[in-house]
């Protein structure tokens, strides 16, 4: 089966996906590191205001075969958290690019988005 892999979005090899609008960049998990995880029934996202740095892990996915660690793709200021997730973690499954985002970061350097993965370069390391 292959991957919705989204055109327009960046890619974290642990899995996150990133879409930038603006200095405010979007994270969640991908469809692939959904199917993996297999049902999510808790998620525990960082606080607003929170200062998250690349690779840092600052959100939690528990499904019902284990608990995962969010890696922040890119550094910055949490400005928004999805809490409809908190409140209905399958959303994580139902809708990864859409209303499973986890939560926005205000960029401090969007000279890291060049170290994210594109589309193609994801596909191909989940072997898609």
């Amino acid at each position: 089966m292959s991957a919705n892999i989204p055109a327009d979005l960046k890619y974290a090899k642990s899995h996150e996906w990133v879409r930038v609008e603006g200095d405010i960049a979007t994270v969640g998990i991908t469809d692939h590191a959904q199917h993996e995880l297999t049902d999510v029934v808790f998620v525990e996202l960082p606080a607003t205001g929170r200062q998250v740095k690349a690779g840092e892990a600052c959100a939690v996915v528990e499904s019902v075969k284990t608990a995962s660690d969010i890696y922040s793709p890119v550094s910055g200021e949490v400005v928004e958290v999805n809490r409809a997730v908190v409140e209905n973690p399958a959303l994580v499954n139902t809708e990864p690019y859409q209303g499973g985002w986890f939560y926005k970061v205000r960029l401090a350097d969007s000279n890291e988005l060049s170290r994210l993965l594109g589309p193609e370069q994801y596909a191909a390391q989940i072997g898609g």
